[in-house]
């Protein structure tokens, strides 16, 4: 019992030294990742990872609860400051568990729900047909404008009159601009549906005053807490009073047994984290860095969908280079290189999601590590260098030692031989 990992497992302690330094060497740029905090990261490995909590705050299902219950209502209230939300459920393991929560709380089988095409930026749980939202229900997307390449809408307007939806969902998970929400609920009041916003994405940028907010408008609202929000893994519902009991009955015991106490913990810390002046400035520097870097990638001559970025991420069209060149196969080249992205669909796209005609870059683990508008033309600049000398593995070489000169001068952790506590 008093083995550290170290000692005890030395084979699982090295491989996750080598994604440490992983980490530590290459850029990430993918915009659904980002750096916990040493206190995050701390908090998750509390003893509450020992503790069964089924139910909630004063009301559970085991005895020797009272931390638990001090502990999750502390998550609880720092959350509903945070958002300015009248009741939040912090117990959903993941952004999709969260979204499914709410179908189970506010829909039946059948029920139609209107949301964003996936290939056009929406997430897979707002209607993949493999996922439990397009198997169950009835779905209807609205997608992108050809010409603007943005939401129009009058047409999702003329969708929801047509289809007459028990449920709206605004939210996506690839789509660079900015949401305004009041004309939604709008939209959502003329056919008397439930209006669902999913900001897992944004959340960080709504706390940091850069982003609106969908809570005034939205019925419920999900978010996970690891993206921009920067915490652990995990989700959580916000939703009006009159809701509360609907979501936490779906939450449990509808779909879920006991909760992560662990991750509740850490949740925890990461609201009290962006409840700081800092977390403000830094999401404020988190979409500074993305309009630097979308700027000079168009400079460099790649052409983005929408043609840049109001918030933390953007889309490359693949396509603006070469015809022949796959999301994929330029994920794996830039890897090669140092530098994480992931293969994304774009508007229209001819290519299927397992190959894509573009790329998805963010900036907030990068703006995490220390990094600025100067810096975000170093990586644009790098991107281009890979992506224009893609045949030739020398080059890309060439590139990675540059790529891990400028992550050595933006250390991920200080203290970084301590992190996993050997």
């Amino acid at each position: 019992m008093k083995k550290s990992l170290f000692k005890f497992d030395p084979e699982v302690f090295e491989i996750a030294v080598s994604d440490l330094t992983r980490q530590q060497n290459y850029l990430t740029l993918i915009p659904s990742e980002n750096f916990a905090s040493h206190a995050v990261m701390q908090a998750q490995s509390t003893v509450f990872a020992n503790k069964y909590a089924e139910g909630y705050p004063t009301a559970r299902y085991y005895n020797g609860c009272d931390h638990s219950d001090q502990i999750e209502q502390l998550a609880i209230d720092r959350a509903k400051a945070l958002f300015s939300a009248e009741h939040v459920n912090v117990q959903p393991h993941s952004g999709s568990q969260a979204n499914l929560a709410v179908f189970h709380a506010l829909l039946s089988p059948g029920d139609v729900v209107l949301s964003m095409k996936l290939d056009h930026g929406g997430h897979l749980s707002h209607g993949l047909p493999q996922n439990f939202s397009g198997k169950y229900y009835d779905i209807v997307h609205y997608g992108l404008d050809p010409e603007t390449e943005r939401i129009n809408l009058e047409t999702v307007s003329q969708l929801a009159q047509k289809h007459k939806p028990n449920l709206i969902i605004v939210g996506a998970s690839a789509y660079p601009r900015e949401i305004d929400f009041a004309p939604w609920r709008e939209i959502a009041d003329s056919v008397g549906a439930y209006l669902l916003g999913d900001v897992a994405h944004i959340a960080g940028l709504i706390v940091g005053g850069v982003h609106p907010s969908p809570v005034p408008y939205c019925d419920v609202v999900t978010t996970t807490t690891h993206k921009t929000l920067r915490g652990p893994r995990g989700a959580i519902i916000m939703c009006r009073q009159e809701l509360a009991d609907d979501i936490d009955k779906s939450v449990f015991p509808g779909l879920q047994g006991g909760p992560f106490m662990h991750a509740i913990a850490a949740r925890a810390v990461a609201f009290k984290e962006a409840a700081q002046p800092e977390f403000a400035d830094y999401q404020k520097q988190v979409v500074t860095n993305a309009d630097a870097l979308s700027s000079r990638l168009t400079r460099n001559g790649f052409r983005l969908v929408t043609g840049g970025t109001d918030n933390h991420l953007m889309l490359i069209d693949l396509t603006s280079v070469s015809e022949k060149l796959s999301g994929r196969q330029a994920a794996n080249y830039l890897e090669d290189a140092g530098i994480i992205v992931n293969k994304n669909t774009i508007p229209f796209d001819s290519r299927s999601a397992n190959t894509t005609s573009g790329i998805r870059i963010g900036t907030p683990m990068i703006t995490s590590r220390g990094m600025k508008e100067k810096e975000m033309v170093q990586v644009a600049d790098l991107i281009t260098e890979t992506i224009e000398n893609r045949r030739r593995p020398s080059a890309r070489q060439q590139v990675k030692t540059k790529v891990e000169k400028l992550c050595r001068s933006f250390p991920i952790y200080e203290g970084i031989d301590q992190l996993l506590w050997s």
